[in-house]
């Protein structure tokens, strides 16, 4: 049975990710067990690493980073094994340089680029509850198989990934955002660029649309 690492840094809505995870996995037979961990060795040896965010950058970074070897697990098996990885909200803004949220605060960088607050204005931030999220073209966009153009998933959010981001690895070209939404601004519903992905949005949340996009995580060739 091949391991699926959901990281446990004492925060993040763990077991309704860990719960959507299983569910998807037994749904669809892929053979995964869901592994709930503190331990950068179980992460170092996983077959997939999904990191779940909820609250604050900062904190729930220090969170991590308090875990000792944990972000060099995760880089090692995200950049340089190639393990599909997959961030959940504060998890996907992290894969970023870093957040106007607390810009003292480095991210992880798997892209280049800084999370946005939503502007004060006639909507109310933060942006809670269900939106259409809209694939783009130019993007493999592989975690949106099957999944119908404008179906809506599941939002809490006040900071926000721009669509201008880059990647900072490996072959140069391929634009990393694979969806948007648009809520005051557009921004970045889903990141994806070979192996590292990203949601905004809270798939375990999400009802069949999220089971779909899980699914598609977990069948992603290694």
């Amino acid at each position: 049975m091949t391991t699926v690492a959901l990281i446990d840094y004492g925060s993040g809505n763990l077991r309704s990710a860990e719960k959507a995870l299983a569910r998807a996995a037994q749904e669809n037979a892929t053979g995964h067990e869901i592994v709930v961990t503190d331990k950068p060795d179980v992460a170092a040896t996983a077959e997939r690493i999904v990191l779940p965010g909820v609250g604050a950058f900062a904190d729930c970074m220090r969170g991590l980073s308090a875990l000792p070897g944990m972000v060099d697990a995760l880089s090692e098996a995200a950049l340089k094994r190639g393990v599909p990885f997959l961030g959940i909200c504060v998890g996907m803004q992290w894969l970023l340089t870093g957040s106007r949220e607390a810009p003292d605060q480095p991210g992880l960088g798997y892209f280049e680029g800084w999370c946005e607050r939503f502007p004060e204005g006639s909507e109310k931030v933060p942006h809670v509850g269900w939106d259409h999220i809209v694939t783009r073209t130019s993007s493999p966009a592989r975690l949106f198989a099957g999944v119908e153009q404008n179906e809506f998933v599941y939002y809490t959010h006040s900071y926000f990934v721009p669509t201008t981001i880059s990647h900072n690895w490996q072959a140069q070209g391929e634009d990393p955002v694979a969806a948007c939404t648009h809520y005051i601004k557009t921004f970045a519903a889903a990141v994806e660029h070979e192996n590292v992905m990203g949601v905004q949005f809270h798939p375990e949340k999400s009802s069949a649309a999220g089971l779909r996009i899980l699914k598609n995580f977990l069948e992603f060739p290694c």
